[in-house]
């Protein structure tokens, strides 16, 4: 016969976690019901010593009027409490935490939309009313917006999320960019990321034994396999994209130099292209850009955007591509 839990391990497992508790320590105390620490550790099924630790931090921490009246032999409240200080946030944390949430623009459609969302209205409601009044006027003047968004299937991204979190073995109907047919890939999800805006999918492809990338838009079908696949010890994005100008990792070495005239050159020294840049400041204005990449294919796109404002100076792959490029556009104008 299996041996019967402790009573500590059943309080352990029964008991809720330390906001709760204060809260309804809170209620009882307002409540005028005078309560005590044997009773209160009975009703919320934990120890003495843990109910007197949450009574010191509500009085230290949160600063709760609490005092013990030897007669009532319970705890009360010396003046009167208006709310339950759920939340101690700074103005600066608040308009933090404003910003993030206008950022959550990125996540509309997937579905980590609807919990982030809930989220912050459980934390908006618990903040003073003169605080979630000043939440209203700064929503006015803080927005982002998303020139792309991308096409995503909910069911697919969901089913990406969970295998990748639950180290699930999936089987990708997946169509490459230019193919009218997809393919299918039986993949170890290691890790989806949200790129510059765009989600992909990181995984080992067993097809090509190697990690490749995949984005969600082009997985038409997802089948789960009933396998699972070890944690990756040797899998890290950061690494794998260090050397990238986006997603893409070769596994060659360039050393990218690109000059950037006076007109355009404000726009490069505003930002952190990449974290190997290096600038070099010319006499008329211009301005150079120097970087460390392993593939081309994504910085040669990059500065065609810039048209006649951006020369290649090396390498020379890099130059050629840019140039057939350009006579391919003027080749169809």
């Amino acid at each position: 016969m299996a041996a019967k839990p402790s009573s500590s391990t059943r309080a352990g497992a029964l008991s809720r976690p330390p906001l709760e508790r204060m809260l309804r320590i809170h209620q009882s105390i307002s409540a005028g019901q005078y309560p005590n620490a044997t009773k209160l550790s009975r009703e919320l099924e934990v120890s003495t010593k843990s109910i007197h630790r949450d009574l010191e931090f509500m009085r230290d921490r949160l600063d709760l009027p609490i005092e013990y009246d030897p007669q009532r032999y319970g705890y009360f409240y010396t003046e009167e409490v208006s709310g339950f200080p759920t939340l101690q946030i700074t103005e600066g944390e608040l308009v933090a935490m404003l910003v993030a949430e206008k950022a959550l623009q990125q996540y509309r459609g997937t579905t980590f939309e609807r919990p982030l969302i809930s989220a912050f209205k459980k934390i908006s409601a618990s903040l003073p009313d003169t605080i979630s009044l000043n939440i209203a006027d700064w929503e006015q003047s803080i927005s982002f917006h998303t020139r792309a968004v991308p096409n995503l299937d909910l069911e697919v991204f969901d089913l990406l999320a969970k295998a990748a979190s639950d180290h699930h073995r999936l089987i990708l109907h997946y169509r490459k960019p230019g193919a009218k047919h997809a393919d299918a890939r039986t993949v170890d999800p290691y890790h989806l990321a949200n790129v510059n805006g765009e989600w992909f999918l990181f995984a080992y492809c067993h097809t090509r034994q190697d990690v490749r990338t995949f984005a969600p838009a082009r997985i038409l079908k997802v089948e789960t396999t009933g396998e699972r696949f070890p944690s990756p010890q040797d899998f890290s994005l950061t690494q794998r994209l260090a050397d990238s100008f986006g997603v893409h990792a070769g596994s060659e070495s360039y050393a990218i130099r690109v000059r950037f005239s006076a007109t355009v050159a404000d726009y490069i020294r505003e930002k952190q292209w990449h974290p190997s840049q290096k600038l070099k400041e010319c006499r008329n204005g211009d301005v150079e850009l120097k970087l460390q990449l392993s593939s081309l294919s994504e910085i040669k796109r990059w500065l065609l955007g810039w048209g006649g404002e951006a020369v290649v100076m090396e390498p020379p792959a890099l130059k050629n591509m840019i140039q057939q490029a350009a006579r391919a556009i003027l080749d169809q104008s």
